[in-house]
């Protein structure tokens, strides 16, 4: 048994060697790399609007899917408690009372010669004990522990990503507050334009055909106002989902007070496997799938069982407790496998293919931890020239309004042009502010993807 023993050693979960290359797990070279990385800063520091800190604490406390992960959880803590339990033996104790009478058209019954009643009445006690010779025990129990801490890193998975959902929305209302002041200054401009277009038709400097133009573009301004409201409301829907809550008005400030920072540190590549909850995750299912194969394969090997009763017997209920009705037995055995009908090798072949598919899923959640930091990298980075010669564009399209207005006021334009520059204007403010929205966005994501957000 120890010659056996020592062959079947278990051997510990190590972390694959060629998991990936840790130091080109995203594009580094996009930011300076610093030993602190952003996903290891807590959200309240990355988020200081106090109004979007107290909707993200209402989200955490109240969230649904928070709620379930945390029965996850429980569960999870009470099989643990059940596997550590597997190492003690099975006792059972209780009363028992039989009744029997032979049949008297058996041999038994021919030779008694006539029925017979009997009364049996007993407390019996039994045990069943097997003993973790193989470490099959050990390992049913560190794939438990792994499944646990799994369980827990999925609560932080959920919350991590629950942060980042609550923030997103949270800019996305401030954008669509932005937008809409936007648009009711639009509104406001064009009806005065309106105003004087029909000034001018009354002058004899322009035709109606301007007239209506100008009328189009109002109506087409208080359209946008009326999507805005409505994109608005659904979204402050979706956002009281995120909290727990029916759908209502959400409170927020203005985009003009929001501070998000403006310094990002990436960290190392590695730090990934500590600060991305679901890559720790991966790593916890194939921590359990190692482990349940370690138990599979100890499967083939004999398992050493003890098991015994005893208690007080007897046939008259006045004598249970006497002395002589106190009976025993132990029994301790090795029980080999033979032949069960290929259960155990295919319980094995099983476990192993598991195995493989949690290494693949283990590399596969950091290939994507990888490519979303990088991708957030990107667009982080692209937003800032992108707002520059939007604003650049804007600027030219509010002179070109303003002179092409001039211009048609002496009759030295068409008014085609006034109407042009005006949409162009439009669509280039609203352009600027979904520019600085994809910025905040992005820096949302980096941190989310650098794993920031559970702690």
């Amino acid at each position: 048994m120890a010659i056996l023993t020592s062959c079947v050693a278990r051997k510990p979960y190590e972390r694959p060697d060629n998991i990936i290359p840790q130091e080109t797990l995203f594009r580094s070279d996009q930011l300076p790399q610093d030993s602190t990385s952003l996903g290891s800063v807590s959200w309240k520091e990355i988020f200081t609007d106090p109004v979007l800190q107290n909707h993200i604490s209402k989200a955490l406390d109240h969230n649904l899917d928070i709620r379930m992960a945390l029965q996850n959880i429980v569960s999870a803590e009470a099989f643990l408690k059940q596997s550590k339990a597997a190492y003690l033996p099975t006792i059972n104790v209780g009363p028992n009372y039989t009744f029997s009478t032979q049949s008297l058209n058996t041999q038994f019954g021919q030779i008694i010669g006539a029925r017979r009643y009997v009364h049996q009445f007993d407390i019996t006690g039994s045990l069943n004990w097997e003993i973790d010779i193989w470490g099959k025990l050990g390992a049913q129990e560190r794939a438990q522990l792994a499944t646990y801490l799994g369980s827990v890193a999925g609560h932080q998975a959920i919350k991590s990503d629950l942060v980042a959902a609550v923030a997103n929305a949270y800019y996305q209302l401030l954008t669509f507050d932005e937008q809409k002041r936007i648009i009711n200054e639009t509104i406001k401009i064009r009806t005065k334009n309106l105003e004087t277009t029909k000034a001018l038709k009354d002058a004899g400097t322009l035709t109606e055909v301007a007239v209506q133009q100008s009328q189009a573009l109002v109506y087409n301004a208080e359209a946008l106002l009326i999507t805005m409201d409505v994109q608005i409301e659904l979204l402050e829907n979706t956002m009281s989902l995120l909290m727990g809550e029916p759908s209502q008005a959400i409170t927020r400030s203005s985009v003009n007070q929001q501070n998000f920072p403006e310094a990002i540190s990436l960290g190392y590549p590695a730090q990934l496997l500590s600060n991305r909850p679901d890559v720790r995750m991966a790593e916890f299912e194939l921590m359990n799938a190692f482990e349940l194969t370690n138990a599979a394969k100890a499967q083939f090997y004999p398992s050493l069982r003890i098991t015994g009763s005893s208690g007080l017997q007897s046939v008259e209920i006045d004598q249970l407790f006497s002395v002589n009705s106190i009976f025993a037995n132990v029994v301790g055995g090795l029980l080999q496998p033979v032949f069960n009908k290929r259960q155990i090798r295919t319980q094995y072949e099983v476990s192993l293919a598991n195995q493989e598919r949690a290494y693949l899923n283990f590399r596969k959640s950091l290939l994507n931890a990888g490519k979303e930091v990088s991708d957030a990298i990107k667009m982080y980075q692209s937003q800032d020239a992108f707002i520059s010669l939007k604003s650049k564009e804007l600027d030219a399209y509010e002179k070109s309004v303003g002179f092409s207005q001039e211009l048609v006021n002496y009759g030295m334009a068409n008014y085609l042009e006034v109407l042009n520059a005006s949409v162009n204007q439009l669509n280039a403010e609203l352009n600027i502010s979904n520019a600085r929205y994809a910025k905040m966005q992005a820096g949302i994501e980096l941190y989310r993807a650098l794993g920031g957000g559970w702690k």
